[in-house]
């Protein structure tokens, strides 16, 4: 990490005009406080970056028409796509009608892409999921060098996700959880662009001449990228209902970081001091949401044939144009919800959030038994299982997470426990209050913050505590970060290595199967 991991910025006094001024007459201290990352085109990062995301497709494309036919629930959502292609809309080829579904359109339809493309095949519902989980890499990489400013962390998180066995295992199978995944990332990056955006330009405002003592109105910023993160999270919402859990998490992030960065500028009264803008802008942005899920829902709403599309119509009420759709859809939204209330039905796989982390009940994908492996017995199975190594350095790196939160004020262990807490938090609410039936794949849109965790302290190994570092310290602690991180990479590269067998269904004998269920019956 190399800019300054104490959260300087939270300090009770505005900047005093003592303080040395750099350019523009802009005091040295309030031009850190405002500091962004200025070179993300820097060459190096990009080549890791192409390189970390080669080693992630690699993992994810070979082989992905194998095995033959649908594994798990792909029996749902692959002929659901199909069908859509079709008719424009889920259908029941029994009944020659619309189907009636609980999740939304968009992950649907974007399984339907590949089917387009490589037609009703394994490879054709499985390619989109392959493309989005490479894509979080990507994303991924980005991020972490934003937040990190650091090419080592970054080529890090990048390559723990891309030897992540949980993810691997999504990735390679076409169901909705990484799609959820790559747009709430999506969303977090924007959000993450809309803080620097905002600082950049109250630095730009203060360069230009801006003096908060004088002039107590904020200046006005077009905040793009949080109107982006508004859409980017209505297509969260239009793949799974449960992506909202993060809406309300985001929106205070956002607010929290525009209040610190109102402080670092000088502006007093930071919280007041532009509120009816963020409010303003965030409504905006909630706006943009709700557009943004609509419009996932618009082969439902341009044909005449789905579920509940004319339920008004056919219970002899009015059904107005537009308006009547509309409530249409809520009435559609109503019943589904009620569906998803009352889910409670015992599941061989089924998992409580506790477990999650832990990996208490991973999911069996795929099992069979036949095969000439060179052994009497054989097996051949896909379970959901995150790569050990990495995963049980969750809950540590969690527990570091908050005492550098606490200790150093970073902003960056807040931005990212948020994601965590979003991401699990409201599955205890759900487990504890109706004992709602749940499984390990429901953790997806969390574990890119819980990778990005596992960086953050790795980093704030290489980081002294004010965030400065020179001479020989710099050189010691820089040597002892690297040596860290390398050594934890490499261990979870060598435990996917040995688990990959079961990640991606090869045939192996019985034996070395049965050695790899480290946690007996709960794994299997």
């Amino acid at each position: 990490m190399t800019t300054a991991t104490a959260e300087t910025e939270l300090t009770p006094e505005p900047p005093r005009t003592a303080e040395r001024t750099g350019v523009r007459g802009v005091p040295d201290i309030v031009r850190r406080r405002l500091a962004t990352l200025d070179n993300w085109l820097n060459p190096h990062s990009w080549l890791v970056t192409l390189l970390v995301v080669a080693i992630g497709a690699i993992l994810r494309f070979q082989n992905l028409g194998q095995p033959k036919g649908y594994i798990f629930d792909e029996v749902y959502y692959p002929t659901d796509a199909w069908d859509m292609l079709q008719h424009g809309v889920e259908w029941d080829e029994k009944t020659n009608g619309p189907a009636y579904v609980v999740h939304p359109p968009l992950g649907k339809w974007m399984i339907a892409v590949g089917e387009m493309i490589f037609g009703n095949t394994e490879l054709g519902w499985r390619f989109p999921a392959a493309v989005a989980g490479t894509v979080m890499i990507l994303l991924l990489v980005r991020i972490a060098y934003r937040l990190f400013h650091s090419v080592l962390l970054a080529g890090a998180a990048g390559l723990l996700m891309a030897l992540d066995g949980f993810h691997l295992v999504l990735s390679r199978t076409s169901l909705l959880d990484i799609f959820i995944g790559l747009w709430v990332l999506a969303a977090f990056g924007a959000v993450v662009l809309d803080r620097d955006h905002y600082r950049r330009r109250l630095l730009r405002a203060l360069e230009d001449g801006y003096d908060p003592a004088r002039t107590p109105a904020v200046p006005r910023i077009v905040p793009w990228w949080l109107l982006t993160a508004g859409v980017l999270m209505g297509l969260a919402c239009g793949v799974k209902w449960s992506a909202a859990f993060f809406l309300p998490f985001f929106g205070v992030l956002v607010l929290v970081w525009r209040w610190q960065a109102r402080r670092s500028a000088g502006i007093r009264q930071p919280v007041v001091a532009g509120i009816l803008g963020d409010i303003g802008w965030g409504l905006l942005s909630v706006v943009l949401t709700i557009l943004g899920y609509l419009a996932t829902w618009t082969g439902w709403f341009v044909t005449d044939t789905g579920y509940f599309r004319h339920y008004r119509e056919a219970n002899d009420m009015s059904e107005p144009p537009i308006i009547g759709a509309l409530l249409n859809l809520v009435h559609y939204h109503q019943q589904a919800y009620d569906f998803h209330s009352g889910l409670t039905e015992r599941h061989i796989y089924q998992s409580w959030p506790w477990q999650w982390l832990l990996l208490g009940r991973p999911v069996a994908f795929y099992w069979n038994n036949s095969g000439n492996c060179g052994a009497p017995s054989c097996a051949r199975e896909i379970l959901l299982l995150g790569t050990p190594i990495l995963w049980w350095s969750f809950l540590p790196a969690l527990f570091a997470l908050v005492w550098f939160g606490i200790a150093r004020r970073d902003w960056r262990a807040w931005g990212i426990g948020v994601g965590v807490v979003a991401g699990l938090l409201p599955w205890f609410y759900y487990a504890i209050k109706d004992g709602r039936t749940m499984f390990a794949f429901y953790a997806l849109p969390a574990l890119p913050f819980l990778i990005l965790a596992v960086v953050f302290v790795l980093g704030a190994i290489m980081t002294p505590a004010d965030g400065v570092a020179t001479g020989k310290e710099r050189t010691d602690r820089q040597l002892i970060g690297t040596v860290a991180v390398g050594a934890f990479v490499v261990l979870v590269a060598l435990c996917f290595a040995y688990f990959y067998p079961i990640f991606v269904g090869q045939l192996i004998s019985y034996d070395s199967w049965s050695t790899r269920m480290w946690l007996g019956g709960r794994w299997i």
